[in-house]
């Protein structure tokens, strides 16, 4: 799947894994050794995040029922405990740096699309 800014037409991510499950959730990302450059995971429902078990720095989009980016973390460290953000309710996972080089900001709008 694709995960595209609704706001500029920008593809985010060429492919979009989803962690929808309480395992999935549960794993996330933990012991994996690199979020490759065109891969992201989507948790959902989440509305927070740790970084423990982890090897590498994310950045993350937190958002709300309408796919809003309502809060992100750039360069969330591994060991670290992220901001519990009342009105997310799933949270993107980003390999570190993309939200600078994609221009993401907070009130933009992101779509999951088909290939």
């Amino acid at each position: 799947m694709l995960l595209v800014n609704k706001t500029n037409n920008e593809v985010i991510s060429e492919n979009l894994m989803t962690a929808d499950s309480f395992f999935k959730r549960l794993k996330g990302l933990m012991f994996t050794k690199e979020l490759p450059e065109e891969d992201a995971l989507h948790i959902i429902p989440c509305n927070e995040i740790h970084m423990f078990f982890m090897n590498y720095s994310i950045d993350v989009l937190y958002l709300d029922r309408n796919k809003e980016i309502v809060h992100m973390d750039e360069g969330m460290q591994p060991g670290k405990i992220g901001k519990k953000v009342k009105n997310a309710v799933s949270v993107i996972e980003l390999p570190h740096g993309r939200i600078k080089t994609k221009s993401l900001a907070i009130g933009q709008e992101v779509e999951f699309r088909q290939r």
